[in-house]
């Protein structure tokens, strides 16, 4: 059986979803056996995982590009000349015309755009819908990255329960074995892009309420570039408040030790498909505070302190009681990296090769 991933994410600056494409194409090879995976638009080997540009050159970057724009906007169908050679194509979510001769699948990270559409730019708002109708609607196939993300799908586009199987992202194997990076200072620990879905201004005011005490004796560290739409939080975070540190963009080699050595990670984003930085805190063996919305409880199980995302009185409440509970923050660690064995990249590449071997029948 061959495969032909659509690999578009890798060659854009993006985060959740091209770590997601980045380790799976890679754990899908390394298990694929008698079968044979190829990235399109024709990305061979690639490196590192970097977010802030394309895993390739800018040449090479540009005319893979075309060739999308092309797929996208000429009246021939021009990408079945892949789909003749393959048995299952795996679109991404920039590809509108995916061939129309080979199977078709394609992977489910949230609902954003229908549930929270002002946490997106208009075009990404645009761009989803579109995809939707022109793909999803006729997929043979989908994955679903959490039960949270399919159960939304189903509801808002209508589609048939038996064409959606929840697949799990997995967590690189760094963050099981992270060696803590040491601080000059404790640290309470958030990673994300700072954007309204984020709420990273909620974290900020929950910060603020902590107790003196504990604000002198804990950091707040934000780590993740800048996105769109959320100037407020972005000059929050640098303009010199008293124990906030702001790190920007920090490299994916670096997030394990990052994250191993906070005291508690907390994560109040309001809406989720899985929360990846979740599970690789739980990884980690970090204590973890997230949201009680979306697929977070799902992703942390009874590992995490749940609260509601809107509250930055009861956020504070939480980071106050963890903080000043070492014996809380053991049994959580604990916990956290049991349940994190449930997110591996090789079995998450296994579920996906079954999965690809239902489709082509």
């Amino acid at each position: 059986m061959r495969v032909l991933i659509d690999s578009i994410p890798l060659l854009l600056r993006s985060a959740g979803v091209k770590t997601y494409v980045y380790h799976w194409t890679r754990h899908l090879k390394t298990t694929a056996g008698a079968h044979r995976i190829d990235l399109f638009p024709f990305i061979g080997d690639v490196g590192e995982c970097v977010h802030e540009r394309s895993v390739l050159g800018p040449a090479a970057t540009i005319a893979r590009l075309a060739l999308l724009h092309a797929a996208n906007g000429l009246p021939l169908p021009i990408l079945n000349v892949l789909g003749s050679g393959a048995d299952v194509f795996h679109a991404s979510h920039q590809l509108l015309r995916p061939p129309r001769n080979t199977k078709i699948t394609a992977t489910l990270y949230d609902m954003t755009c229908w549930l929270a559409p002002e946490t997106h730019t208009p075009a990404n708002v645009d761009m989803a819908r579109r995809f939707a109708q022109s793909v999803l609607k006729r997929a043979d196939g989908m994955i679903a990255i959490s039960a949270n993300t399919r159960a939304d799908t189903i509801r808002i586009l209508d589609l048939k329960p038996d064409r959606i199987e929840v697949i799990y992202p997995g967590v690189s194997e760094a963050f099981f074995q992270a060696f803590p990076t040491t601080r000059k200072k404790p640290y309470i620990l958030f990673v994300g892009t700072i954007e309204p879905r984020k709420n990273v201004n909620v974290l900020l005011d929950a910060y603020g309420q902590l107790s003196l005490s504990v604000r002198e004796e804990y950091n707040l560290v934000v780590a993740g570039p800048a996105g769109w739409g959320d100037k407020g939080a972005l000059q929050r975070l640098r303009s010199g408040a008293a124990g906030v540190e702001y790190l920007g963009y920090v490299e994916e080699n670096d997030l394990p030790g990052l994250t191993a050595g906070a005291t508690v990670f907390v994560y109040p984003s309001l809406y989720e498909g899985f929360g990846l930085p979740v599970a690789q805190a739980m990884a980690a063996g970090t204590p973890v505070i997230t949201s009680n919305v979306s697929s977070l409880p799902e992703v942390g199980g009874d590992s995490t302190v749940l609260v509601d995302p809107q509250s930055p009185a009861e956020l504070s409440a939480a980071l106050q009681r963890v903080l000043l509970s070492p014996e809380l923050r053991s049994q959580m660690s604990a916990s956290g990296k049991k349940r994190a064995q449930e997110y591996h990249w090789d079995t998450c590449a296994r579920k996906s090769w079954r999965f690809f071997q239902r489709i082509a029948g």
